[in-house]
């Protein structure tokens, strides 16, 4: 109930009504309102709107609450999305159904007495009208979000706007947003509404016993619940995949494989330092099928720490798997939809940490420039000077898109048998990201497989590197903060000192091309 001028207070009691029991909530309209807008009463009442409800009197009121609580509680989805997958949420397409569990789940969770209403919605003879009434909301309250231009439709999916994600990075609109959620934490943390809720059940135990059915004394079970993200899906070259899938590797090969051209499939270690990497092999026959796969583990104690002391200062690295993870999906997704040559995607399994990828048939850059390295004349290695100045040119492209790549060691440069050059490892890629970093650690990588006398060899390396830069239109200035110290000292560890000095006076001097 809800009452126009009632002061602005929760009144709960057990009444009998026709025969029938029911418990009644009262609370002034002010009051209501306010837990709709902002969560004034922690959503104690407020949260009775995201569940099937029938209204009495004056439905036209609840519904006009009820779409602008959902629309507020869609924008909070979203941008715990966008912070949570800050490189995914570009790429993330999302079933409407999502935002009406996760709303579910999440009340649940703080109030456990909805689990037992909860349960009928989900499982109850009912079920399919229930959820078509509520998810009716949810569409309206989209739909006005789509005319704000937050989100877009797209073939039934959900895609956030890219200018919601850049606002929902801004920290000063993060800190506005969560003072407007304040309320509701404070109110319920110094008013204590939840166990005044909770105490209500307990006072009136003995009538509410006599309730059938009511079974207020059994416990959650979260298992009973759908997961919300197994309506979020990440793009694959094989389709979407939902974040809750959790195929293992054995189950992803039997399942993608085992359809009748390939017979023998054998997964095998393929080395990694900071990542688990396999191989899957499928064969039969003269016919073979290679797959990639990485599993990401998180970054600490001895693993890290080396990491955190070489770049300090000049780079922050990402460090829980799940956010290696969504880099490598999603920054491997965009490029390949900008037409660059990369592994394709071809499945993801977020709960396992796993990402299973085309397998590249070719030699990393490493060995072309070791190659340089050791010719006695430059024009028996022109290919391998041809690739280092394409790689340039790639560079510049990405970054006019605004993605540094984070880890460009020539390692992560794959050249085909045909020629074609391929990008690998995406794992620290971000968008506005440092340009210059991605720079500095191909060529001063680069100059680390040079012999002592190698000074020569490292301008010319660095001179076809620029060149490929300038030619993809590039920025020169971003060349030039290459060559800054902060960055010739975090590689000077492993690369000569004269070669260092080589390469970084090629990139201040680099100038503007008109």
């Amino acid at each position: 109930m809800i009452l126009q001028g009632s002061q602005p207070r929760l009144m709960s009691y057990p009444k009998l009504i026709n025969g029938k029991n029911v418990v009644v909530f009262a609370v002034g309209k002010w009051t209501f309102e306010r837990d709709v807008d902002r969560g004034f009463l922690g959503e104690a009442l407020a949260s009775l709107l995201v569940c099937p409800y029938s209204a009495l009197v004056n439905g036209d009121y609840l519904r006009s609450q009820e779409i602008a609580l959902k629309e507020r509680l869609v924008l909070e989805l979203l941008e715990n999305l966008a912070i949570g997958y800050p490189e995914l949420s570009y790429r993330i397409r999302i079933k409407p159904s999502y935002f009406m569990y996760e709303v579910l789940l999440n009340r649940v969770r703080v109030f456990p007495p909805m689990a037992y209403g909860m349960s009928y919605f989900l499982c109850g003879k009912a079920r399919k009208e229930n959820v078509e009434c509520v998810l009716s909301g949810y569409m309206e309250a989209l739909k006005r979000l789509e005319i704000d231009g937050w989100i877009k439709f797209d073939d039934g999916f959900v895609t956030i706007a890219k200018k919601f994600i850049v606002r929902s990075k801004n920290h000063r609109v993060r800190f506005t947003n969560f003072s407007k959620r304040a309320p509701r934490a404070l109110f319920t943390s110094i008013f204590s509404l939840f166990p005044q809720l909770l105490n209500f059940f307990a006072q009136n135990a003995e009538a509410l016993s006599k309730f059938q059915p009511f079974p207020w004394r059994r416990e959650f079970d979260a298992r009973r619940f759908i997961d919300p993200k197994k309506y979020v899906f990440v793009p694959t070259a094989q389709g979407p995949v939902s974040l809750a899938d959790n195929v293992d590797i054995a189950a992803f090969a039997h399942r993608i494989l085992s359809d009748g051209v390939y017979s023998n499939i054998k997964v095998e270690d393929f080395g990694g330092v900071l990542n688990d990497v396999y191989l899957i092999r499928a064969s039969s026959g003269s016919a073979e099928k290679k797959i990639l796969v990485k599993r990401f583990k998180d970054w600490s104690g001895l693993k890290w720490f080396p990491l955190s002391i070489w770049s300090f200062g000049a780079k922050g690295f990402a460090v829980l798997g799940t956010s290696r993870l969504e880099r490598e999906c999603a920054i491997g997704e965009f490029l390949a939809c900008e037409g660059f040559s990369v592994p394709k995607v071809l499945h993801v399994s977020s709960k396992e940490r796993l990402i299973f990828m085309e397998f590249i048939e070719g030699e990393d850059l490493s060995k072309g420039i070791r190659r340089i390295g050791e010719a006695q004349n430059l024009k028996k290695v022109e290919k391998e000077m041809a690739a280092v100045t394409e790689v340039g040119e790639i560079y510049a492209k990405v970054h006019a898109l605004n993605v540094s790549l984070g880890d460009t060691k020539p390692e992560n440069v794959m050249v085909n048998p045909e020629g074609r050059v391929y990008l690998l490892d995406f794992e620290q890629a971000t968008r506005d990201g440092d340009k210059a970093w991605d720079i500095a650690e191909f060529l001063y990588f680069s100059g680390h497989y040079l012999p002592l006398n190698g000074e020569q060899k490292a301008e010319k390396i660095a001179q076809a590197f620029i060149n490929g830069y300038l030619k993809g239109r590039g920025d020169a200035s971003v060349i030039r903060d290459a060559g800054l110290q902060k960055y010739t000292r975090v590689f000077s560890i492993f690369t000569l000192p004269s070669v260092l000095r080589v390469m970084s006076k090629a990139c201040r001097k680099t100038e503007a091309r008109k």
